[in-house]
């Protein structure tokens, strides 16, 4: 009995060695097809593109594109930003197989059931749709949503850009409300370029439209504005687009805001000014208005319009100011003026004989405006003042012949050390390049020197000549100018732009001081007599020029006419405010078509630019604190000096140093003075008799 039961034993632990053996055969079996599994797939799924295809689904690049920085005015408001807005489109195969399945598994009336109440639900969105986008009617719609799911439409559209209330009240509509996954809605957020201000400074700003921008900031700083893209792999599940973890991304990041030194009230009233003023005025093109800070040659104000073509709607579609160059007429006679100041000791009070005299260059004449002045004073010279005040060419090209008719090159040479000649560093594209003849050119004549004394065979852009005024403004100095003060991230500089210098001296203290003080003679007494009553004290110059006209439409005696007898004409003011202790220099340019009546510097130009000064001084609290409220100056006269050498003081109000000094001492008096500027008391007074070598004490501010 012990026996058998020995036997039993031992067999019946072979056959359990034998069950375990099987058992660790099987785990090891197990794991080295695992083992396998893990081999294949990152053999041949991940290094063979043609396999992987087959065993996961394809991952999707798709790119993240930033949020673009904002422009900004001076005072931090926004001129241009990009708010988020959103485009609605549908999935309208959502469920459809999820129902197919159902009911091949729950029987066909199952499925067509929850077919039928999904396409109910549809039947609803379709009113709501319609209430929200009446491109189409509810029936309208519900035939869209069912034909895009028969057809497998995954991406139908349901809606342009709206913005974010409006994109919530899609989500609550009916079937849209369950979700992505079970109503098919999809919405992508789409940034949208926003201007607040509308078409103010539009041309200085630019615009972005369907990813492209235009010329302006938006152009010329999208570097900084852009940002940079990212990007990140999605992967499609059973049912949407997600995130492959798996692989790498890279965040976008969002571009740099740019502070301009634009001032948005003050481009305001400039071009509502502007506009009121040329808008009926058919014969106007257009015209742009500047405005710079003298001390850095900030421009706070860039205004262009043009005239539509066809609809002849005045809009920013040209940056006048910059792109169009042309015969700057007589404001380029302050620079003739300044060289021959620097180069020769002119003064405004010398006096230039008008009988014609031996003058051969370009056979000068004296102008309407000298015979007048001889018939009105019986005299046969005028003052350089005078000549100044009311704008005459004889006296400039006399000037000139005087000067330089020996040596052109050196007036030429001066031009350009007055950056009139280059198209020098702004922070926007297409400043034009001046035009200077040239002496050394087998083309020149002396009647090319004859033509630059009053502004023609030249071409200037508004922004040179207002950058010449400005460094008269200055003292000498010329200011680089720029529109943009800085780039900057969540309000911290990243790159400081600010001013510079173009030229440090561009003429003495004493020529700056003698130019205002002609310039003062002209908004005085001269072609600019409508700002004598500005708000504040406007020290410029008008400027009237003829354009040529295209040749094929210019008649064959008179380049500046049409066929119709017509001119062309590019008027101008330009000066600088208050006179006294100037912070702004301002220009207004007109543009006309061809017409019969004439365009003068002295009348539009000018009325805009006192409707500046009158409003900025109403803006700007400061030049009420300094001046009044009746905008009270200190008394500074510009009439002629007495030099009679009768022993009496001669009147040297309102004059610069070297005006005065010239006056003074032309008596025969000693002359000791305090301050800079110009002469705002003197002792003693005019007209008082003195000895000759005392002394005249003059005060300058």
């Amino acid at each position: 009995m012990m026996v058998r039961n020995k036997e039993n034993i031992k067999k019946t632990d072979r056959e359990g060695f034998l069950l375990w053996l099987l058992y660790i055969v099987f785990i090891i079996a197990s794991v080295a097809v695992i083992l396998r599994v893990i081999y294949l797939q990152n053999t041949f799924v991940d290094s063979d593109p043609y396999i992987a295809k087959y065993y996961m689904n394809k991952s999707t690049r798709q790119p993240i594109e930033p949020r673009r920085g904002d422009i900004i005015s001076s005072e931090g408001r926004l001129l241009a930003t990009s708010i988020p807005m959103y485009q609605i489109f549908m999935d309208c195969t959502v469920r459809k197989q999820e129902f197919i399945d159902y009911g091949k598994t729950k029987g066909r009336e199952k499925g067509e059931a929850k077919e039928n109440e999904w396409r109910a639900k549809a039947r609803e969105l379709s009113k709501s749709l319609a209430a929200a986008v009446p491109e189409k009617s509810a029936d309208g719609w519900y035939k869209s949503i069912v034909a895009g799911r028969e057809k497998g439409n995954t991406y139908m559209k349901v809606s342009g850009l709206v913005d974010h209330a409006t994109m919530l009240k899609f989500r609550q509509m009916p079937l849209f409300c369950e979700g992505g996954n079970k109503g098919g809605i999809i919405v992508v957020n789409r940034d949208k370029r926003s201007y607040p201000y509308g078409s103010l400074a539009r041309r200085v700003i630019g615009y972005v439209e369907d990813g492209k921008t235009a010329k302006g900031l938006e152009g010329a700083y999208d570097y900084y504005l852009h940002g940079s893209s990212g990007y990140r792999w999605m992967r499609k599940s059973d049912k949407a687009m997600i995130l492959d973890k798996d692989s790498s991304w890279v965040n976008a990041t969002d571009g740099y805001d740019v502070r301009t030194t634009i001032n948005i009230d003050l481009q305001d009233i400039a071009d509502k000014s502007l506009r009121s003023r040329i808008t009926d005025q058919p014969d106007i093109e257009g015209g742009c208005v500047m405005v710079m800070d003298v001390e850095t040659g900030a421009i706070c104000t860039m205004v262009n319009l043009l005239r539509d073509s066809v609809s002849k709607a005045l809009g920013e579609t040209y940056n006048l100011a910059i792109g169009r160059k042309g015969n700057p007429g007589s404001v380029f006679k302050t620079a003739i003026l300044m060289s021959v100041m620097e180069d020769a000791g002119v003064k405004l009070s010398d006096e230039i004989p008008t009988d014609g005299g031996d003058v051969k260059i370009a056979k000068i004449k004296a102008d309407d405006h000298v015979r007048d002045y001889e018939r009105r004073t019986g005299k046969k010279t005028m003052s350089v003042r005078k000549g100044y005040e009311m704008s005459s060419n004889y006296i400039f090209q006399r000037l000139v012949k005087d000067n330089y008719a020996s040596e052109p090159k050196k007036l030429i040479d001066n031009l350009y050390r007055y950056r009139l000649g280059e198209a020098f560093d702004f922070d926007l594209q297409g400043l034009a390049t001046p035009v200077l003849p040239s002496p050394d050119s087998r083309y020149w004549t002396m009647t090319d020197l004859a033509s630059v004394a009053i502004g023609y065979a030249v071409a200037e852009t508004p922004l040179h000549i207002l950058t010449f005024y400005n460094a008269i403004a200055n003292k000498g100095r010329m200011m680089r100018p720029y529109i943009v003060e800085s780039v900057e991230k969540d309000g911290k500089v990243i790159k400081k732009k600010g001013p510079s210098v173009l030229n440090g001296a561009v003429c003495s203290r004493a020529v700056a001081d003698s130019l205002t003080s002609g310039l003062l003679s002209i908004t005085s007494e001269g072609t600019a007599a409508r700002l004598k009553d500005a708000r504040l004290r406007v020290a410029g110059k008008t400027g009237t020029a003829w354009v040529y006209m295209d040749p094929t439409q210019a008649s064959k005696t008179d380049p500046f006419k049409d066929r119709e007898g017509r001119r062309k004409y590019q008027a101008t003011f330009v000066g600088f405010f208050p006179a006294e202790q100037p912070k702004y220099t301002a220009i207004v340019v007109l543009y006309s078509y061809p017409t019969s009546k004439a365009v003068f510097g002295g009348s539009i130009p000018a009325a805009v630019y006192k409707d500046i000064v009158d409003n900025l001084y109403v803006m700007d609290g400061t030049f009420r604190e300094v001046y009044g409220d009746k905008s009270q100056m200190p008394d500074i006269k510009v009439d002629k000096p007495v030099t009679s050498r009768d022993g009496r003081v001669p009147n040297v109000m309102g004059m610069g140093l070297k005006d005065a000094l010239f006056a003074i001492e032309n008596d025969g008096y000693r002359c000791s003075y305090s301050g800079c500027g110009h002469v705002v008391s003197q002792s003693p007074a005019q007209g008082t008799a003195l000895k000759t070598g005392e002394t005249v004490t003059l005060k300058l501010q």
